[in-house]
């Protein structure tokens, strides 16, 4: 039996629709609408009960050896990596064995399609080699697009626009909400908001974010969602643009470059009052504060001022 066959045969047993109890379940009612539910061969179950049922598929790995010939890539599915982080990935694989086999589905004509690892099987193309340790997974058409992202969300190196990505998706295919999304990924509803508020930004941002996506983190990106809402889109943008030519500017100094300008503030002579040539008092105001600073003689009489200074200021008050 061919590498090929054996792994199909051990992935049979990993069915998602094996329950543990063979009594009928109740079906789901939908909560939205009915295209928020997925049907997984034949059966009703919540977005929730199949995605659990996938990250327990893909916890009980068996992976197997698959030619490389038989991969073939399926367009906007690869992950993007930098130059450098793509080297780094090809020089690890050609000294260390594959850590995390890559996860195919098999097409009606023997071949696989990659579902996640396909820059893993670049290198190892690459590299010369003819077979990559891969796990079959036997699922829906529907289910293909969450086993891609919980494949990729074990990798510790995911940059935050990338999980965003991966959420935008899931959502725009399955309409999954905010909750459900937290609960499979297993974080956080308020780290799941964070990360969407990458789609608050101007698309031209989204795409430059997609050539270098672990350039830009979720709270960095929630502040600039608050500035582009507030009306400085132009900085956000020429904020992201800098960011991404330049590695020597900061998240920070992005974030700072899209705050709003400081008022300037015009600086007001201060007033002087003279008795011939001797200078008596010189009056200055700012930021909501007007000062009086009193001259020779006149300054031991500083009270006297005061109450003649608050005088005139309630009979200017009371002419109103």
């Amino acid at each position: 039996m061919s590498t090929a066959a054996k792994q199909k045969a051990k992935a049979a047993g990993i069915r998602l629709d094996d329950d543990l109890d063979d009594s009928p379940s109740e079906p789901v009612a939908p909560r939205t609408a009915p295209g928020q539910l997925i049907g997984l061969q034949g059966r009703v179950h919540s977005q929730q009960a199949e995605i659990d049922k996938l990250k327990k598929a893909l916890e009980q790995r068996a992976p197997g050896k698959i030619p490389l010939s038989k991969l073939h890539e399926v367009p906007g599915r690869r992950r993007r990596l930098a130059p450098a982080e793509y080297a780094e990935l090809k020089a690890n694989l050609a000294a260390y064995p594959l850590a995390q086999p890559i996860t195919v589905r098999e097409r009606p004509d023997g071949d696989y399609d990659i579902i996640a690892g396909h820059n893993r099987a670049s290198a190892y193309r690459e590299l010369g080699r003819t077979e990559i340790d891969g796990i079959v997974l036997d699922i829906d058409a529907s289910m293909v697009e969450y086993a891609a992202f919980f494949s990729n969300l074990l990798s510790p190196t995911l940059s935050d626009f990338e999980k965003f990505w991966g959420f935008k998706s899931l959502q725009d295919s399955t309409g999954i909400t905010k909750e459900e999304l937290a609960k499979a990924a297993g974080i956080s509803d308020s780290h799941v908001g964070r990360i969407m508020k990458f789609d608050l930004l101007p698309d031209e941002c989204k795409e430059l974010l997609s050539t270098r996506p672990e350039r830009l983190g979720s709270n960095a990106a929630e502040q600039m969602a608050k500035a582009v809402s507030e009306g400085r889109q132009e900085k956000v943008k020429a904020a992201i643009e800098r960011l991404i030519s330049d590695d020597g500017f900061t998240q920070a100094q992005a974030v700072a470059a899209t705050r709003p300008a400081k008022p300037t503030q015009t600086a007001h002579q201060p007033l002087v009052v003279k008795r011939g040539a001797r200078k008596i008092c010189q009056i200055s105001a700012r930021n909501g504060v007007v000062g009086v600073a009193f001259s020779g003689n006149e300054a031991s009489e500083t009270e006297q001022w005061a109450e003649r200074i608050h005088a005139f200021i309630e009979a200017e008050l009371n002419k109103h």
